[in-house]
């Protein structure tokens, strides 16, 4: 399946079970031939396309603030780096991102996500770091037991926009399966992204191949924002 997204916030989210900010994202994304991609996702969930690929993203970024409506951030788990890897998934008439993994450095949010969503989440030591143009990013994988790890840097270009960049980005939405083998579906929305290009200066990752993936070939696409304040709905059976 192609598609093509406008860079608009979908509907606000008027009842958001939980609150957060977005900051210092890092967006490395690959083509890969979507059965590929396909392989990898469960029965019923579609792997989207665009430019007749599918796109598989490596996304460090600083989640701060988290929290619910009225209490945020909360203690211990209101901010930390996390790394995730990813692609873009519809599922009946919903559209969203799937996660292969994400990587954080607490331990609570790990195991929970792991127990009530099979959101899998991974333990370990995470680093995201940001001095002037440059962007520092470091994982070391502690549980569970997959060794992985990525050291990425990259520095900050120009603003950009397109076709590409909008597909890549703009998900105001997850899929994501419960403990029951139902899909489930949460809306996300925060403002329009403002986009930079980036170089890659440095990568030594192994988390997309511990998704299953084979190694990612070609020249990667690679984006940098400051963030968003993003609201999350509560998740529906779909």
């Amino acid at each position: 399946m192609t598609v093509s997204l406008p860079n608009v916030a979908d509907k606000e989210v008027k009842n958001a079970v939980m609150v957060q900010h977005w900051s210092d994202l890092v967006f490395i994304h690959w083509r890969y031939p979507a059965e590929i991609v396909q392989n990898l996702l469960p029965q019923g969930v579609e792997v989207e396309q665009f430019d007749g690929s599918a796109w598989v993203g490596l996304i460090p970024f600083h989640m701060n603030d988290l929290g619910f409506p009225l209490v945020h951030p909360l203690p211990y788990v209101g901010s930390f780096p996390e790394v995730n890897v990813r692609t873009y998934v519809r599922y009946g008439q919903y559209s969203g991102v799937w996660f292969f993994s994400l990587d954080i450095n607490k331990i609570l949010p790990t195991v929970t996500a792991r127990t009530v969503y099979e959101i899998p989440y991974c333990y370990g030591n995470v680093s995201h770091n940001k001095t002037g143009n440059f962007v520092t990013t470091n994982v070391t994988r502690k549980w569970p037991k997959t060794s992985a790890s990525s050291t990425i840097v990259i520095e900050t270009d120009e603003p950009t926009d397109g076709d590409l960049e909008r597909f890549l980005t703009a998900r105001w939405g997850l899929i994501a399966k419960s403990k029951r083998n139902k899909f489930l579906w949460a809306q996300v929305h925060h403002p329009p992204w403002q986009l930079h290009s980036a170089r890659l200066l440095h990568l030594d990752d192994s988390l997309v191949t511990a998704a299953g993936l084979p190694e990612p070939e070609g020249t990667p696409h690679v984006m940098y924002s400051e963030g968003v304040p993003v609201r999350i709905g509560w998740p529906k059976k779909i």
